[in-house]
């Protein structure tokens, strides 16, 4: 178990697109990682509404801790991250009432626009802070009003807190998930009773909220049983929003940074000490997400790889080329600023063929549509440099936070040519890795639990730096081609 200097801790760590479970090994001056299970990820349709098989990640999630715990090791705690704003509901009993719906489900089409129709776009930000998106959780639950399963439930949960309930039996919200639903007062950090009211739903579904760091229960026996574990092992609630430990394992020497999480999503940003709720960060839809510590995380998504991800997969139903190195490398001699689009647009938020709808984009504006493969994904990547560059802008002027570096973490800090094209386009050196920013931002805070780590963001966050493989990127210029190209994008 625990000692004063180290601890062996599980991530669990969640995706759209694929999960798993992490080994770390944490000390005052060691910080690794080992990967004991992965298992895919995805949405699954039945009949007309796309869902998510939270069983198959459960029992990914319990794979992974058996593997933890091959040949009598021990794991001194467990913790849990995954995307944000989709939940599950459980009856009285503590069942569950069928299959998460999948956010991007087409059950909260035209929704908002009927919410914010009552409750003003300005009441509801001033309130929450968060930005709107037609998935929200807010939204998800009006949808969901006078289904049997809502009408049956006691009680939602979180993805990452159903996770955290199968294995402790514990009923709880992680702070700097719940921020996210659109549901939570940014000022008192606890669900908005006035907003519940005006929504209708109903305060008894949402539990009590809990803050990173907190722990939440224990193994349950049949848990123990099941994964071979010895306990107690505690579960510890981390940034349970992956951007949340995302932006934990952000390498930063001081607070002048901005973040890019990468991987589906693009999470742009920068890491503050108050949110930000003027009319004019509300029109630019910047969201005010609760962090560890008392930070806020002030950002914009960005679709991010999810073009690239889609594309491949379209490619690879029609047999065509999937080796994305090769892609990319192909990509890099393509001529930039063919063609740009605009990623944030809401044809390209639902799976489908990409390709298609980047060339209808293309043509629309004017652009001649790229054709190849290596010309659909220069696409790509100029378009999420050009998107990385004008969030980054606006959340510097909205907040007055002045940003000296952009750090970007997760899947996308491995992508070389989308990491220089960021710095050329930001004019600002880029600092790519760690890959794994989620799963080492989970280890941390749980490390930092159990008493084998001091206590300061800024501490944790040398220790990655100290630790982990960073790669630095040098903005080329040309600042009057990235001009250029944004406009033909954004208009």
């Amino acid at each position: 178990m625990t000692n004063a200097s180290n601890a062996r801790v599980a991530a669990v760590d969640v995706g759209a697109s694929s999960g798993r479970v992490m080994v770390g090994h944490v000390g005052p001056e060691d910080l690794r990682l080992e990967e004991v299970n992965r298992f895919r990820n995805g949405g699954v349709r039945v009949g007309a509404t796309l869902h998510w098989d939270v069983l198959h990640l459960y029992r990914g999630l319990l794979e992974g801790l058996r593997a933890c715990g091959r040949g009598g090791a021990t794991v001194d705690a467990v913790g849990i991250d995954t995307w944000a704003v989709d939940y599950g509901l459980l009856d009285s009993s503590g069942a569950l009432l069928g299959n998460p719906v999948h956010y991007r489900d087409g059950r909260t089409n035209g929704v908002m626009d009927k919410v914010l129709a009552d409750v003003t776009p300005e009441r509801m930000y001033a309130v929450t802070g968060i930005q709107f998106l037609p998935f929200n959780t807010a939204y998800q639950l009006v949808a969901a009003a006078g289904t049997p399963q809502l009408a049956a439930a006691a009680r939602l949960l979180l993805l990452p807190d159903l996770l955290a309930h199968w294995l402790t039996g514990a009923e709880v919200a992680e702070l700097t998930n719940a921020s996210t639903t659109q549901l939570l007062d940014v000022a008192s950090r606890d669900w908005s009773i006035d907003l519940l009211r005006r929504l209708g739903v109903d305060r008894r579904l949402l539990p009590p909220v809990v803050q990173p760091g907190d722990r939440v229960g224990e193994l349950q026996p049949h848990v123990l049983e099941e994964t071979g574990l010895a306990g107690p092992v505690p579960v510890v609630a981390v940034g349970a929003h992956d951007t949340a430990s995302a932006v934990v394992g952000v390498p930063a020497a001081t607070d002048r940074f901005a973040y890019i999480s990468c991987g589906t999503w693009s999470l742009v940003g920068v890491e503050l000490s108050q949110p930000v709720l003027t009319d004019a960060s509300r029109q630019a839809n910047f969201t005010n997400e609760l962090g560890v510590d008392g930070t806020v995380r002030y950002l914009r998504n960005v679709m991010g790889l999810w073009l690239l991800q889609e594309s491949v997969r379209t490619w690879e139903a029609e047999g065509g080329p999937t080796d994305l190195p090769a892609l990319l490398a192909e990509a890099a001699r393509v001529e930039p600023f063919a063609a740009v689009v605009d990623p944030d647009d809401a044809r390209f938020l639902p799976p489908g063929d990409m390709p298609r709808r980047i060339r209808s984009f293309c043509t629309e504006t004017g652009q001649r549509a790229p054709s190849s493969p290596p010309e659909v994904v220069r696409c790509i990547i100029d378009s999420l440099a050009l998107a990385h560059r004008r969030t980054l802008r606006e959340a510097q002027q909205l907040s007055g936070h002045d940003v000296e570096v952009v750090h970007v973490v997760g899947g996308g800090a491995r992508n070389a040519l989308l990491c220089q094209l960021t710095a050329d386009a930001c004019g600002l050196p880029v600092v790519a890795g760690p890959v794994e920013a989620t799963a080492l931002g989970n280890v941390l805070v749980q490390a930092r639990a159990l008493g084998v780590l001091p206590g300061d963001l800024s501490e944790l966050r040398g220790l990655i730096s100290r630790t982990q493989p960073l790669a630095t990127y040098a903005p080329r210029g040309g600042a009057a081609n990235w001009d250029a190209a944004e406009r033909r994008a954004f208009g």
